[in-house]
């Protein structure tokens, strides 16, 4: 069954590399996160084709991950949109800066955007003619923001709730806490009477128990040993370079590991690779007190690991001396 939205939403489901967006039309138009800055152009296409003639008056941003915010300057170029971001934000968009920002710890990339106004829990916004409460959302970010209409019993999730999952917890990769709040906001949305779930990336979904169960099995799963969120950021980080690059040269892949600070700060926390695991299951990373720096070994022993993975999954393909998209 297709998940009924109200008839001035339209979601555009994108693929992984960019997040999806939610445009609303009425007196007011609306867009809901911006996807990745490589897809840009695709997303100014998007609104232009379902708006014709009409402005984009607002823009809103669930929470400031490249994949959600990339194309922030394109919209606001072209429409000159009112937009609206996460209040915790506001200093570090203002100052344009990349590292508090989280785009050049994760390796990704998003053109400088301004903005209007912020939005903070306990704020009431008006999207397509319909009233919208904002709560907090920390976990995968620690500003993260949902947007929920009571009346219509519609949650605009960002990544705090998949149909199977959620986005990765950063905080914890930077050894501050994230596995608590992941499940705080799972507890919120469960006190929620929402019918209809819009996620950050994936499609619209009605079964909101069935994924706050899933939900919760895969947080156990992680905070009961937090290498295996050490492990799936790495890879997903290295799905992301394949998602944008298309192509990777197996030999390049470590050098491209090792520029992304994320990956160190996470190696850090849970200690050096191919060192034997002190757990009963088969990990990765093996648990190590203290480490200062990557050394060539480190990496080229995690882009190993993140490739044999990601082909495992189904998730790439070897094809002679790179590594493709599958």
């Amino acid at each position: 069954m297709i998940a009924r939205l109200p008839a001035c939403m339209q979601v555009f489901e994108r693929g992984w590399l960019s997040a999806n967006n939610v445009l609303f039309t009425g007196e007011q138009t609306a867009l809901v996160d911006s996807g990745y800055v490589t897809h840009a152009p695709q997303t100014l296409a998007l609104v232009r084709h379902v708006l014709s003639e009409r402005p984009l008056d607002l823009l809103v941003n669930t929470h400031l991950h490249s994949d959600h915010c990339g194309g922030n300057a394109a919209l606001q170029a072209a429409y000159g949109c009112h937009t609206m971001i996460p209040a915790a934000e506001a200093s570090k968009v203002a100052a344009w800066d990349e590292d508090a920002l989280s785009f050049r710890a994760t390796g990704q990339q998003c053109a400088r955007f301004g903005f209007d106004a912020l939005l903070a829990p306990g704020d009431e916004l008006e999207l397509g003619g319909l009233r919208w409460q904002v709560l907090g959302a920390p976990g995968h970010d620690p500003h993260a923001l949902l947007l929920f209409c009571a009346d219509e019993g519609v949650l605009i999730a960002g990544d705090a709730l998949w149909e199977n999952g959620f986005g990765v917890i950063f905080p914890e990769l930077a050894g501050e806490p994230g596995f608590d709040e992941t499940r705080a906001t799972l507890d919120l949305i469960g006190t929620l009477d929402a019918r209809v779930v819009v996620p950050g990336h994936g499609r619209v979904f009605d079964d909101v128990t069935g994924a706050l169960a899933r939900a919760y099995s895969r947080l156990d799963y992680l905070a009961g040993d937090p290498r295996r969120n050490a492990e799936n950021a790495v890879k997903v980080l290295v799905k992301f370079l394949l998602l944008e690059r298309q192509r990777i040269l197996l030999a390049e892949l470590p050098a491209l590991l090792g520029a992304i600070p994320v990956v160190a700060s996470a190696m850090k926390l849970v200690g050096r690779v191919g060192r034997g695991p002190t757990h009963p299951t088969s990990h990765a990373f093996a648990a190590r007190s203290r480490m200062d720096t990557l050394t060539n070994t480190d990496v080229d022993t995690l882009a190993t690991w993140a490739t044999n993975a990601l082909v495992r999954a189904n998730a790439a393909r070897i094809d002679g001396p790179w590594l493709v998209d599958h």
